[in-house]
């Protein structure tokens, strides 16, 4: 594998990790996923902080293993720099889609992988397929 495709792995492997309920119901495993200096604009449109998605987490969506969950799909990722990864992808969730986009940095002498920033914009249920380029 290409260091660009490892790269694009790893950040992709912690993205499903932040999607796990398990880890969505522990701050400890967040906090090791998520940047200090993170930022999120949702697909409600709030933006929300690193201390806020901390402490709001648990009591999201995707929670708890017998109830909603995020199905993602349609990954892409690019290496912008030796560290930092873009990823695109799509999730559904009770019906509700959205298109993502995720910065992943490595941070640390241990090189771990932690979202920087992430947007979530929602997909109209009447909108076609996510290939659909027109506005």
């Amino acid at each position: 594998m290409s260091r660009e495709t490892d790269e694009v792995s790893e950040a992709i492997e912690g993205e499903l990790r932040l999607m796990d309920p398990d880890v969505r119901m522990s701050r400890a495993l967040a906090r090791q996923l998520l940047d200090p200096d993170f930022v999120e604009v949702g697909a409600s449109g709030r933006r929300w902080t690193y201390d806020e998605m901390i402490a709001a987490l648990p009591e999201m969506d995707g929670t708890t293993e017998s109830g909603l969950r995020y199905e993602p799909s349609e990954f892409t990722g690019v290496l912008l720099a030796p560290g930092l990864v873009h990823l695109t992808y799509e999730t559904t969730l009770d019906g509700d889609r959205a298109r993502r986009s995720s910065l992943w940095r490595k941070q640390g002498a241990a090189g771990t992988w932690q979202m920087y920033y992430h947007q979530a914009t929602p997909i109209p249920p009447a909108a076609a397929s996510s290939t659909d380029m027109t506005t």
